[in-house]
């Protein structure tokens, strides 16, 4: 999955695809890289970022998913939302599915907007939102309180509609966790296949990757951020999200190889 932010303030690209040329030669390069699909985000979702709402999200949007969709008629597109209004309008205008990190918490609505669709939903584990989720770290028992948490969001998925074949986890790499945790959860990436819904992983040159290995800047992480896709092979994740395409579909080829 190759990852086209069109935000001013993402922590790693912000303000890069914010034209639409750019953004459009971007999903070319990704593409021509080797991404079997594209995640568009106009929220940027990092810690400390400030929401824009659905009007904000829908005016970047649009230009961006239109002209995609229009080059690439047959390539899987994912929008990144928490907004059911924002859901409902990229799917009608070509979106495949909804990458939601909030699991239904932030806007309900949006549950009944995927279940309507019979779209792809990605439900990723997370808690509070950018202000808040670096305080909200402290958990019983990591693995279990993740694992616990997201098949509670799941239950209310599948209630309000969504099959549950259509249901994608995320365990939410650096969402409400810390680096130690965030190490922890990689470590265990096999207990969450235990419920039998496809993994996807998002790591790309985030926090704890420049943490361990004190790259302050994101775009230097590309290493931190490949070994992290070589354990996901390894634990058979369906879908890593990723900003450096090129090399992580060489290390996926590679690694299949040797596993």
């Amino acid at each position: 999955m190759g990852v086209i932010n069109i935000t001013p303030d993402s922590f790693s690209d912000g303000g890069d695809y914010l034209d639409l040329d750019n953004a459009l030669k971007r999903a070319d390069q990704l593409l021509n890289d080797g991404a079997d699909l594209l995640d568009l985000g106009a929220q940027s979702t990092r810690p400390g970022a400030i929401e824009v709402g659905p009007e904000e999200e829908l005016r970047r949007l649009i230009p961006v998913l239109s002209v995609i969709r229009k080059k690439y008629p047959n390539v899987l597109i994912s929008v990144d939302t928490f907004h059911s209004k924002v859901a409902e309008y990229v799917i009608d205008l070509g979106a495949n599915w909804i990458n939601d990190i909030s699991g239904g918490h932030r806007d309900p609505n949006l549950l009944r907007v995927v279940a309507e669709a019979g779209c792809p939903y990605v439900l990723m584990h997370s808690r509070g939102d950018s202000l808040s989720m670096d305080k909200l770290t402290v958990y019983s028992n990591l693995i279990s309180d993740v694992r616990e948490e997201l098949l509670i969001r799941t239950e209310l998925a599948i209630k309000k509609g969504i099959s549950s074949s259509k249901i994608m986890w995320d365990p939410g790499i650096g969402f409400a966790k810390t680096t130690d945790q965030n190490l922890i959860i990689l470590r265990n990436l096999e207990f969450f296949s235990k419920d039998n819904f496809p993994l996807i992983v998002g790591p790309s040159r985030k926090r704890f990757i420049g943490k361990v290995l004190n790259k302050p800047n994101p775009k230097e992480r590309i290493w931190g951020t490949a070994a992290v896709v070589c354990r996901c092979t390894h634990a058979n994740v369906a879908i890593v999200r990723v900003h450096d395409v090129k090399p992580a579909v060489e290390l996926v080829k590679m690694s299949k190889v040797i596993w």
